[in-house]
C-alpha cells in the first residue's frame, strides 16, 4: 500500500496450464478457460467464503488468503479465476506503511474502517489500481499482489492487452497477474468495486482453493516500496507461496531464513 511510490513489477514467473471441461457457466468454447495444475480431475469451483472467513486479524487474515482463488464474473457472464500466491498485510494507526497511518481517515480510504471484507480499490501513478480487503482492526487491510491465473486466461490476456502498446509483444501466462495492478487489469476491477463486500458481491468474490499452502511454503518478507515507512520498511509483512511461479518478488534472503 505505497501509494504513489510503489513500484509495479514485472518480475518474469511461470504458470502450467491445461485446458478445462466446461460446466454450466463456463464460457463458450472459443474462449475456453485454462486452469492451474493444482486442479486434477473434474474441475469443480471451491465454495465461497462468508464474513466469518474476513473477520479476522490482518496478519492472519494475509496468510489465509495464500491458496484462496479469487473469482471475478464479467459482465457477458464469464468467470476469471486465480488463486492467491502473494499478499501484503497493513495494519491499521501504527503502520506508517499503511493508508491509514496515525488513524488518518480520508474520502479515499474509507473502505480500510469498514467492515471485515470490504473492497478498497485505490489508484497509484494515476492511472492503475490495486485491491486490498479489510480486516480486523483500526484501518486494517490485506493488498492482493498476485495471483496464479486458474481460468480465463484468454480474457485476462485480452484485458491486459488493452492497456498496452498496439504492438506490446504477446504477454505469457506467468506475466498476467503478478503485481498488484496487473491483477486488477486482468481481472477488470474497476474503481467501482470500493467498498463493495467481497463475502456478498455478485460480481467478484473468494472461493475455497483446491489446497492450502503448508506452513512450511508460506515466506515472510519486508513489503514491496515502501522506503518511506522508516522502522516498518523491514518487517516482514508480505506473504508468499515459495516456489510458486507467480510470485511478484522473490525474497531469497528471507526464504533462507524461514527455512532454517
Amino acid at each position: 500500500m505505497s501509494g504513489r511510490k510503489r513500484k509495479l513489477d514485472s518480475v518474469s514467473v511461470e504458470a502450467t496450464t491445461v485446458k478445462s471441461s466446461h460446466t454450466q457457466d463456463s464460457p463458450p468454447a472459443k474462449t475456453a478457460a485454462l486452469i492451474s495444475r493444482y486442479f486434477t480431475g473434474e474441475e469443480k469451483s471451491g465454495s465461497r467464503l462468508g464474513e466469518d472467513f474476513f473477520n479476522q486479524p490482518c496478519i492472519s487474515l494475509a496468510k489465509a488468503f495464500l491458496g484462496k482463488v479469487l473469482v471475478r464474473r464479467l459482465p457477458d457472464g464469464t468467470e476469471l479465476r486465480g488463486r492467491v500466491v502473494e499478499a501484503e498485510a497493513y495494519l491499521g494507526g501504527e503502520d506508517k506503511a499503511s493508508h491509514s497511518s496515525g488513524g488518518k481517515r480520508t474520502e479515499r480510504n474509507t473502505a480500510m474502517f469498514m467492515k471485515p471484507g470490504t473492497i478498497y480499490v485505490y489508484q497509484i501513478y494515476g492511472i492503475y489500481l490495486c485491491m486490498n480487503i479489510s480486516s480486523q482492526g483500526e484501518g486494517a487491510a490485506v493488498l492482493l499482489r498476485s495471483l496464479e491465473p486458474l481460468q480465463g486466461l484468454e480474457a485476462m490476456r485480452e484485458l491486459r492487452s488493452a492497456r498496452r502498446k498496439e504492438n506490446a509483444r504477446l504477454l505469457k501466462d506467468k506475466e498476467l497477474c503478478n503485481g498488484p495492478s496487473k491483477l486488477c487489469q486482468a481481472l477488470d476491477i474497476q474503481r467501482g468495486f470500493d467498498r463493495r463486500d467481497l463475502a456478498t458481491d455478485h460480481e467478484v468474490w473468494l472461493e475455497q482453493g483446491p489446497e492450502s499452502p503448508t506452513p512450511e511454503t508460506v515466506v515472510s518478507a519486508p513489503r514491496i516500496g515502501i522506503n518511506y515507512a522508516g522502522e516498518w520498511v523491514s518487517k516482514p509483512l508480505r506473504f508468499y507461496i515459495q516456489g510458486n511461479s507467480c510470485v511478484s518478488v522473490v525474497d531469497k534472503a528471507a526464504e533462507r531464513a524461514s527455512s532454517t
